[in-house]
């Protein structure tokens, strides 16, 4: 059986994507392959990190523990995890427990989502900001489905037209919720609703992450 190095677990409302505000189990798991300019969790990027060792059962039964029905597998970035595949299997096979990922926008999505009962997908798409908008793998927007997210992270207002000639090119709005959130601190969200009338965007919405506003924008475990 497999183990995963899991650095967090708690439970917590959704900061952000299509369960916004809803209760979730959070799992993160260690280790990232970008190296984002404005990331909020670095601690948790290195393959080094300071984790606990768990099966895919362990988690499962730590999560039905909670009595919360739905999971949050973060990181890091959880699809670089060693077989992490199995963990998806079994997770799979709790017809009962929802399992959403967040995913970074490098990795290919396709192999995941070939699982029966596939979790859904929050796919970050890098902008240039994040230093990382090379790394971006485009091949996955075509494999998005309504039950998934493409979130935008924005640093400046000017990144907002990449947004929207992204959308319009590859039609994500017509298959999946598209976000736009900012870097926290750095830029005014008020000025992206701005933009957002401006240019009639009705099929892009913007979201603020809720667990920075309710808590210390540093705290862990929330």
């Amino acid at each position: 059986m497999a183990t995963y190095f899991v650095v967090e677990k708690f439970v917590s409302i959704n900061g952000e994507g299509q369960h916004a505000g809803e209760l979730a189990v959070f799992i993160r798991l260690r280790g990232c392959n970008l190296a984002c300019s404005y990331c909020d969790t670095r601690w948790a990027c290195s393959y080094e990190a300071p984790a606990e060792q768990m099966t895919e059962t362990e988690i499962i039964d730590y999560v039905k523990s909670t009595g919360i029905n739905r999971v949050t597998l973060t990181g890091g970035e959880p699809l670089k995890a060693r077989d992490i595949k199995d963990l998806l299997r079994a997770f799979a096979a709790e017809p009962d427990i929802k399992v959403e990922i967040e995913t970074n926008g490098s990795v290919n999505i396709v192999p995941f989502a070939a699982i029966p009962n596939a979790p859904a997908f929050t796919l970050d798409y890098k902008l240039a900001g994040s230093g990382m908008e090379d790394k971006m793998d485009l091949s996955n927007f075509a494999f998005l489905q309504p039950k998934d997210t493409v979130k935008f992270v924005c640093s400046d207002v000017s990144e907002l037209d990449k947004v929207c000639e992204l959308v319009d090119t590859y039609g994500l709005a017509m298959k999946c919720t598209v976000l736009i959130s900012p870097v926290f601190g750095r830029i005014d969200p008020a000025d992206m609703v701005d933009y957002l009338i401006k240019h009639k965007r009705n099929d892009i919405r913007l979201q603020l992450q809720l667990h920075k506003f309710i808590w210390d924008p540093e705290k862990r475990g929330v």
